[in-house]
């Protein structure tokens, strides 16, 4: 079953995330990935075999377009690795994105713990 996975980051995380996709591009790529802009942009430039798709960064709407896909049914799971340590100033997108998760029961991976245990449990596993 093809999945089609969310991947966010705030801009301290981004390495991270990075980092993370890396090393499960086996994994992530045969999934359809969004993500929003800036993100989408690192991750590219750090996995240029995988295709991702990216809306608006998180400031100028993207986390509400992520969530509009949700709500539509076109996003399964949603890898949003935040920074709990700055505040952010589109952080009422952050909660309405992370609610709109919980509403329609999307898988939330929200650190590389949680991610990691998505891949351990064949969230992504093809078949």
């Amino acid at each position: 079953m093809t999945r089609h996975i969310a991947l966010i980051a705030h801009d301290k995380t981004k390495p991270a995330l990075a980092d993370w996709v890396a090393a499960h591009q086996a994994a992530l790529g045969p999934h359809r990935l969004v993500a929003t802009g800036t993100t989408g942009a690192v991750l590219m430039d750090r996995c240029p075999g995988l295709s991702i798709d990216r809306v608006n960064s998180g400031p100028l709407g993207g986390d509400q377009q992520i969530g509009a896909l949700i709500a539509e049914g076109k996003v399964d799971v949603v890898v949003f690795f935040i920074d709990p340590l700055s505040p952010m100033p589109h952080d009422v997108d952050v909660k309405a994105l992370t609610r709109l998760c919980v509403v329609y029961d999307v898988p939330l991976a929200m650190s590389a713990a949680t991610a990691d245990a998505f891949v351990a449990a064949g969230l992504f596993a093809r078949g």
